[in-house]
């Protein structure tokens, strides 16, 4: 019995070792092959034209590249207004690199950046990008606490924060001065309040009108509203800047609250637009006890209130009354805006004449 136990288990050992051999290809060396192509090499970050801007004079910045090769990468070099600042020469993938390469002494001014990649057989390729790193912005008019001018980016430069993206907004090349924010369906921008909320404001900014949908949210500051959470319309404090359909123009209309309830400001046909391709100036101010609304600087609508109470308020939405004024369907704008700027204190109506004119 013995005997025949130790053949059963050469059997069956000789059977596993045969079906092993012939289910699973054994493990072989492929050569590399000829290298025949070219590395090609893109930069990521910055864009071509990009325009960086930080409170720093001189200030760290983290250089993208996408590099590829058909057998090997050995290395990508960098030279910024033809000086050579450095290369990278380790790569995750010898082929397909997604990587990037830190650089700490980038000052003010426009820059070239130049990016070399050389594969295993000595083949390159360069690619060049030119951007700017401005000089950190200095505020134009007293009392400025925020300020947009949608030059490609949705950085508050009198901050430097950038807004919190809902959906894809996008900007625009023709713009008041220079590019616009461009809105779509579902987008908006969104910022914290901690530096516009004062006990008095002014707003201001250019507007280019789509008037569909035909009705919106442009400049929303809102509380929650726990007792309609899926469509808030909590207006006991903040402000609410929006626009809907009147006849074949759009109302505009400015809601404020003081704390304990809201005032309007609109006047009929006093606050209407007709959709044309012209911009608009928009403003409005809010002081402790008077608040008006300015299209292209006259007066459309005002009158005594109370003030703006910023009770359980935290941020601003720019372009939409979504998160918390939707239960009036005031969503996003597909509308065109440009050079946004709050203040901390009640602009006069000549001020307001001026920074149009």
């Amino acid at each position: 019995m013995k005997i025949l136990r130790l053949i059963t288990y050469a059997v069956t050992t000789a059977v596993l070792a045969i079906g092993c051999d012939e289910g699973i290809d054994p493990i072989s060396h492929v050569p590399p092959g000829e290298d025949v192509n070219p590395p090609t090499i893109e930069i990521t970050y910055p864009v071509e034209g990009s325009r960086i801007r930080v409170k720093e004079d001189v200030m760290p910045i983290e250089f993208r590249f996408h590099a590829e090769d058909d057998i090997e990468i050995v290395s990508v070099s960098f030279t910024l207004d033809g000086t050579n600042i450095g290369e990278v020469t380790e790569f995750k993938d010898y082929r397909v690199a997604f990587q990037n390469f830190w650089y700490d002494q980038l000052t003010n001014g426009s820059h070239t950046l130049v990016a070399t990649v050389t594969d295993v057989t000595g083949k390159t390729a360069s690619t060049s990008i030119t951007f700017e790193k401005l000089e950190p912005y200095e505020p134009v008019y007293d009392g400025e606490t925020f300020y947009l001018p949608f030059d490609g980016d949705f950085t508050d430069l009198v901050n430097l924060v950038e807004g919190s993206i809902a959906g894809v907004p996008g900007f625009s090349d023709e713009g008041y001065l220079d590019k616009a924010y461009k809105g779509a369906s579902g987008a908006y921008v969104a910022y914290p309040i901690n530096t516009i909320a004062t006990e008095e404001i002014s707003v201001v900014f250019w507007y280019k009108m789509n008037p569909v949908p035909d009705r919106a949210g442009i400049l929303t500051v809102s509380p929650p509203d726990p007792n309609n959470p899926n469509a808030p319309n909590n207006r006991t404090s903040g402000f609410r800047l929006f626009r809907e359909a009147a006849g074949d123009k759009q109302r505009f209309k400015l809601n404020v609250g003081n704390g304990e309830t809201d005032g309007w400001f609109e006047t009929g046909p006093s606050t209407d637009l007709e959709a044309t391709d012209e911009w608009v100036h928009i403003a409005f101010t809010i002081g402790t006890g008077h608040t008006t609304f300015y299209i292209n600087g006259e007066i459309v609508s005002e009158g005594d209130f109370d003030g703006v109470s910023w009770a359980q308020c935290n941020s601003m939405s720019f372009a939409s009354g979504a998160p918390r004024f939707t239960g009036w369907d005031h969503f996003s704008d597909e509308s065109l805006y440009d050079e946004l700027r709050i203040f901390n204190r009640v602009l006069a109506q000549d001020e307001i004449q001026a920074m149009i004119n």
